[in-house]
């Protein structure tokens, strides 16, 4: 999706491309063409080698360790976050934890929302440059088709990690009656990497690979959606690398989970109760890590009833942001040169030229 919640700008009716939106990780305040927000980073990262990824053989940056597989350091909790559901339109709403005011972000996680999709909201033709945006969907269906002829249907428990790179025009609809539920991240790109070939990398519920554990007195089940979790490893190559999670535990279970030192990490609590740093926290509740240690741990009590645990982490890349409703780049003028690149379809934005997708033009036909 488009950050469902931090993502696509909505177009009921359409707003210019550059309006805030909850899918573009604001809270919707109007400032549709303000200056775009910038914030710097200190710099200052771990080692690193690159490998192969892709079917481009494209590169991405692996700090060392990041392999080692074994936590011997869990993290402290620095942070807690409840959320609240917020409507944007009517058949959009959205629990926000990163990307708003108290936490704008956690470098390199630009949002973080969990959302409900219904009729008669859809989010159609947007651009988007400068970031990769995961939608995970943990009831019902979103549908899309972009400006490439890239089209299908994300289902119940399948992933879409889109490498927005130099840019992507898209639409994203409701895919059933009903109420559709999913996880909505937008993790940054690292400035050598914002004008990149877009890529979309796809998985289907049943091939993302599972890992599961007895140990520790209880029973851990894990979708591992991207890096790797006990022994499991995910197919996905994100640009940035990073760690995504779909972890289920029965009462009494426990998830020791090695995360790189130096890498930004939090976990969010979609359903029941999950004890972190001894701390119990309930559903739609962020933590944040410090960045001491080499793992996170999340375990459930043996009398509760077991929880549903979103873990993301990811490296972080230590520079400035300048943000502006779809775009995310380094400085207000890329922000800027953005915008005119899509306004005049043009350094990533050629194929929006003439386009219009299924879905806008489904909905023009009934109007």
């Amino acid at each position: 999706m488009s950050a469902a919640t931090a993502c696509m700008p909505l177009v009921v009716p359409p707003p210019p491309p550059s309006s805030p939106s909850p899918l573009h990780g604001s809270d919707g305040q109007p400032a549709a063409m303000a200056p775009a927000e910038r914030r710097q980073h200190p710099r200052g990262m771990e080692a690193a080698e690159t490998e192969s990824h892709g079917s481009g053989g494209e590169e991405r940056r692996r700090p060392e360790g990041e392999d080692d597989g074994v936590m011997s350091e869990p993290r402290a909790v620095v942070r807690t976050l409840t959320c609240e559901r917020k409507v944007y339109v009517e058949g959009f709403a959205y629990w926000r934890s990163i990307g708003r005011t108290e936490l704008p972000e956690l470098d390199p996680i630009l949002s973080f929302d969990e959302f409900e999709f219904s009729a008669p909201a859809a989010f159609l033709d947007h651009p988007h440059r400068g970031f990769e945006n995961v939608t995970y969907m943990l009831e019902g269906g979103v549908s899309y088709h972009d400006f490439s002829g890239h089209k299908g249907t994300i289902n119940t428990g399948d992933v879409q990690w889109l490498t927005a790179g130099r840019g992507v025009v898209h639409a994203e609809v409701p895919a059933g009656e009903g109420v559709q539920r999913g996880i909505n991240v937008w993790i940054n790109l690292a400035a050598n990497d914002k004008m990149v070939e877009p890529l979309y990398q796809d998985l289907a519920s049943h091939a993302i690979p599972t890992a599961t554990s007895d140990d520790d007195g209880g029973g851990v089940s894990v979708k591992v959606i991207a890096g790797e979790c006990l022994g499991a490893c995910s197919p996905l190559r994100p640009r940035t690398p990073a760690l995504c999670l779909d972890v289920a535990l029965r009462p009494g279970a426990r998830l020791r989970q090695p995360v790189p030192r130096g890498w930004s990490a939090c976990a969010y609590v979609i359903a029941g109760e999950a004890v972190f740093d001894g701390a119990s926290v309930g559903a739609r509740t962020l933590v944040v890590f410090g960045g001491d240690g080499d793992g996170v741990e999340v375990r459930t009590e043996a009398a509760g009833a077991g929880a549903r645990v979103m873990v993301v982490a990811a490296r972080p890349h230590g520079e400035a942001v300048a943000r502006d409703g779809p775009f995310v780049m380094n400085t207000p003028e890329e922000v800027e040169q953005a915008r005119e690149d899509f306004r005049h379809r043009s350094n990533g934005f050629e194929m929006a030229d003439g386009w219009t997708s299924d879905h806008a033009a489904t909905s023009a036909a009934a109007r």
